[in-house]
């Protein structure tokens, strides 16, 4: 039943269940509330960016049980049960994520906005084992705006990356 015909002014919120970078958390929140707010808002993880608020720019990245996804695009009820990595999960132990020290390595960044989105996206297109190629890296992370320019540092850390699992026969 909606507040109006309750007669109260009180806004109704809806449970959720994440997985966040390894942790359980419970949350109520409202139902329109996106993914990139709960993030940001009430888990207080800011390494993921808002951009454009449209899904066109890339800036919000996360992986969603383990698959690239605009957070700005998908309500956050949409995502109960799921496992959510943010940039600030990708490392362990105190160890950098091999791309987070690929972009290190590679100087993949300037201002760094798109960074975390560009990062998070980067590990889910490696994962997916799909890209070969320089342009194949381009052609997949063609989601991800650097407004900086700085997009052949970037295919170079993926790069690495890449080229390093293949070497571990990954």
């Amino acid at each position: 039943m909606n507040a109006s015909r309750k007669g109260s002014s009180k806004l109704e919120t809806v449970p959720v269940t994440l997985t966040v970078n390894g942790e359980t958390k419970r949350l109520e929140v409202l139902p329109w509330t996106i993914l990139l707010d709960l993030l940001r808002d009430h888990l207080k993880l800011s390494g993921t960016k808002k951009g454009c608020d449209h899904g066109q720019c890339g800036a919000c990245t996360v992986l969603v049980d383990g698959r690239r996804l605009n957070s700005c695009m998908a309500f956050a009820v949409m995502k109960d049960g799921a496992q959510i990595t943010t940039v600030e999960g990708l490392a362990r132990n105190g160890d950098l994520h091999p791309l987070q020290q690929a972009f290190i390595d590679h100087d993949a960044f300037q201002c760094g906005y798109c960074t975390p989105g560009q990062i998070c996206s980067g590990v889910g297109l490696i994962e997916e084992g799909r890209a070969h190629t320089r342009d194949e890296i381009r052609e997949y992370m063609s989601g991800n705006i650097c407004r900086c320019g700085a997009y052949t540092n970037i295919v170079d850390a993926i790069e690495q990356v890449i080229g390093a699992d293949a070497e571990a026969g990954r």
